[in-house]
């Protein structure tokens, strides 16, 4: 089994409590930008959140070899927060984006560009697939899907509905494993969902990826990137998801895969 750390699991509208009372802290309700670690060794996403994050959940940044970028929005990705990850290391963090995305230089860091659909054997029981989006792209959105110890993830932060090359590359890939946007809370006919997921739409989505073996009943449904101002709170939200089977990550959230 692996261990997945949920160390931040918000959109961009973050709370000012985050500089206060939760400063050296997790709540569930006033979230981080999103970041997602892997063993302590495979980080999802590194916004500017991220090294509060990594000292609040007691990990050591030193630990983790490899880094993989879903977009180039700052609440994902942030040059300053990798570089001080990587400062220290034997040897480069490895930084996966996709092939086009144009990066600063950061010391001791290894780029690797990703091709869309096209499978990278990342380390002995990790691989990483990328795949298109639906976000706004002059950020090089993409998703993952993650292949480690023989189970698989979809890691799909952010990214409204799913691309129909996305879709069909994941037809009977019947996945252990879904972390998917829920930027918008539980209500309809918010102009973001050409870019990000409301309840709803999820709601609507799983069943249809189910009759196409994307998952099955043994998959786990896990939210994720959550506004909290366009979201009820976090345990209004979780009893909402519990109703469609899935769940709601929060910050600080530890669960295995």
């Amino acid at each position: 089994m692996a261990v997945i750390h949920f160390l931040g699991t918000g959109a961009a509208d973050y709370s000012p409590l985050l500089g206060t009372d939760f400063k050296d802290g997790f709540d569930k309700n006033a979230r981080r930008s999103t970041a997602v670690l892997l063993d302590n060794k495979y980080l999802f996403d590194c916004g500017e959140h991220a090294l509060d994050s990594i000292r609040i959940a007691n990990v050591n940044k030193e630990e983790i070899k490899f880094i993989f970028i879903s977009h180039l929005h700052g609440d994902h990705y942030n040059p300053d927060r990798i570089a001080k990850i990587a400062a220290n290391q034997s040897e480069p963090v490895k930084l996966y984006v996709r092939e086009d995305a144009e990066l600063p230089y950061i010391p001791n860091v290894k780029i690797m560009r990703m091709k869309n659909f096209v499978r990278y054997a990342v380390d002995q029981d990790m691989a990483v697939t990328g795949l298109p989006a639906n976000h706004d792209e002059r950020v090089k959105p993409r998703h993952f899907l993650i292949e480690y110890k023989g189970k698989k993830m979809f890691y799909g932060l952010d990214g409204g509905w799913m691309l129909n090359g996305t879709y069909n590359y994941l037809r009977n890939s019947d996945l252990d494993l879904m972390i998917l946007d829920a930027t918008c809370g539980d209500y309809e006919g918010d102009f973001r969902m050409a870019e990000h997921n409301s309840i709803p739409m999820i709601r609507l989505m799983l069943p249809s990826l189910k009759t196409v073996g994307i998952v099955g009943d043994h998959t786990r449904i896990i939210l994720s990137h959550i506004a909290p101002s366009l979201n009820k709170p976090h345990d209004e939200t979780a009893k909402i998801a519990g109703k469609f089977g899935a769940e709601v990550a929060y910050d600080g959230f530890i669960t295995e895969f």
